[in-house]
């Protein structure tokens, strides 16, 4: 081969099947598997041979390897430098790798020094972070016999209170470190808040560590036989905390909650009893908290039940402060139901902009999420202020996110209005009745949020909503909650329970939604003489329903500008008021 220099190192454009391709292909060929990537890097030769490469995943340097026909040309440092520079100039100046122990040195060469060891792999860092963690942790000691618990909480249940409450009173200090890792059904500032609010007297909280290793962290590409995978990875976790995080804390004692059901799990806490006490900290395992039948109370059962709109079976399993974030988490789930439904005349979706020309389902997923961190603050808000200062602002946070394109304003004001409604019902009522007690709470906030006392919002222009209810004498947004939805429980959701096992069921409640709703949306798009041909004909589909026909009134709604907003709105709320009866 050619001397380095006569190389350039470039990245590759992994969002390219063909290129994506080309580098799976490549680490297949020097016995290595592909990872999620953010980044790839390469050296590639005079045909476009890729002959060595690395990429990164956040913090951390990934798929590192060199073709075995240049492994003598020092291709490594180079390319690694180069790694570390890419990621400097995006402001990450401190990066981990995983690697083999025999790769060790060379990683040494470039700066980099292990802070955990296992038989398989060396984890190594290039700058202060762990340092800086430990420091972090030294600040919080206390005097006295302390212990800690590093829990997941996704979401926090009854069984996590058990474990805290059982722990804290065998020491005087017991700190709760939480799982840091994203991409959980509830976000790490959501777990957080529901540790902290449900944590007995002498639980500390303390901040994530990025140290956690996890299956999401840690790679698996260079360990050729996957069964090491797990337990290499638990190795190194229990490495780092009893090498770096249990003396800085000072503590001795790590509680764990037994594990009757997953075996991964209970491997752990197998491996955790006979690697700890070398590190000088004791493993103390609390049996799980159980129902009267003895089932485990579990996160696992209390996600099932929030995956299929169980509110209910969710909430016997956990604390009522976790409550405004399960309510939350199914709000989002029947905002997330109705976007990702097919096939909605005049509405986007997937495969379909519907009538829109400023909106797509990306942009739609981008409002959506904005205004996801905002849903359990409209759960607990405490007065109706509250409320429409938190609803301000994730319309703000939408608008910011979309650039501008309003995407979810009713979803907004009325998954608002229900899940303030619902936390105030279900946490302070034993009557059986919530339907009833839904449709009064929501109506008694709607006309609160109305009243002049607390109209403090700033002024803003006339909604396309409001002129049309001035206009026809229509019910607005403000008109249906005021009279507690009272179409919603009387027609809609009745008639999506009654089709609970159609595969058309959103589609079919929505076209029942469009042929009872005077739907302010296309009103001002279409008028109110076409708006009552739009009632006619989604009535007239629904009667005689196929999906061809579905299919042509999509085309047909898309072609006029027809979008019934509302609808989809009263789509999404029926969807969550139906999980909350549950």
């Amino acid at each position: 081969m050619d001397s380095f220099e006569t190389f350039d190192i470039q990245e590759v454009p992994l969002q390219s099947s063909l290129f994506r391709t080309r580098v799976e292909r490549f680490l297949e060929r020097n016995g290595l598997r592909m990872e999620a990537l953010d980044h790839y890097y390469t050296v590639q030769g005079a045909d476009g041979e890729i002959l060595a490469g690395a990429g990164t995943a956040g913090d951390i340097i990934k798929c590192v390897a060199v073709d075995s026909s240049e492994r003598s040309s020092g291709l490594t440092v180079p390319l690694i430098s180069w790694v570390i520079s890419e990621a400097a100039s995006r402001g990450l100046t401190a990066l981990k790798v995983f690697t083999k122990p025999e790769y060790e040195p060379v990683f040494e060469s470039l700066g980099f020094h292990t802070i955990a060891m296992a038989p398989l792999a060396v984890l190594m860092e290039n700058g202060r972070g762990l340092e800086d963690y430990c420091g972090y942790l030294r600040s919080l000691r206390t005097p006295g016999p302390c212990g800690v618990a590093i829990i997941n909480a996704n979401p926090f249940t009854l069984g996590h209170k058990y474990l805290l409450d059982t722990a804290a009173a065998r020491v005087d200090t017991l700190f709760v470190i939480p799982v840091g890792e994203e991409g959980q059904q509830f976000s790490y500032k959501e777990r957080c808040r529901m540790i902290s609010d449900a944590a007995p007297k002498g639980v500390r909280v303390l901040d994530a560590s990025a140290y956690q290793i996890s299956a999401a962290t840690f790679p698996s590409y260079f360990i050729k036989d996957l069964s090491d995978v797990s337990e290499t990875q638990m190795r190194l976790d229990l490495d780092l905390f009893g090498r770096h995080v249990a003396p800085a804390l000072g503590v001795l004692v790590r509680f764990i909650g037994s594990e009757p059901e997953d075996a991964l799990t209970a491997g752990y806490n197998a491996l955790m009893r006979i690697v700890l006490p070398h590190y000088g900290v004791s493993v103390v395992e609390i049996p799980r908290l159980e129902e009267e039948n003895g089932d485990p109370v579990s996160a696992s059962r209390v996600r099932k039940a929030l995956n299929a709109g169980r509110f209910h079976a969710a909430a016997a399993l956990t604390p009522p402060s976790s409550h405004p974030f399960m309510l939350a988490n199914l709000a989002f789930k029947a905002l997330q139901a109705e976007l990702d439904t097919p096939m909605k005349p005049g509405l986007v979706g997937p495969g379909s902009n519907g009538a829109h020309s400023d909106m797509s389902i990306a942009l739609m997923q981008k409002g959506l999420n904005a205004i996801r961190p905002f849903l359990p603050g409209m759960a607990d808000a405490a007065d109706v202020r509250a409320l429409t200062r938190i609803g301000i602002d994730a319309e703000e946070a939408m608008l910011a996110a979309t650039g501008g394109v309003n995407t979810h304003r009713g979803a907004i004001y009325a998954l608002g209005l229900a899940l303030n409604a619902a936390f105030k019902v279900l946490s302070g009522s034993a009557e059986r009745d919530i339907e009833r007690l839904m449709q009064s709470c929501m109506a008694r906030i709607a006309g609160e949020q109305s009243s002049e006392s607390i109209n403090e919002v700033p002024a803003r222009d006339e909604s396309n909503g409001s002129a049309a209810v001035r206009e026809y004498g229509v019910k607005g947004a403000r008109q249906m909650a005021a009279d507690g939805y009272s179409a919603l429980f009387a027609d809609w959701l009745p008639f999506y329970r009654g089709i609970a096992s159609d595969s058309w069921r959103l589609q079919k409640t929505l076209l029942r939604i469009m042929s009872t709703l005077d739907d302010t949306c296309v009103i001002h798009r279409a008028g109110y003489g076409r708006a009552q041909e739009v009632k006619r004909e989604a009535a007239g589909l629904l009667q005689s329903f196929s999906p061809e026909g579905l299919e042509a009134l999509c085309g047909q709604y898309a072609r006029e500008g027809v979008s019934p907003g509302g609808a989809a709105d009263m789509l999404s709320l029926t969807v969550f008021i139906e999980s909350i009866l549950n």
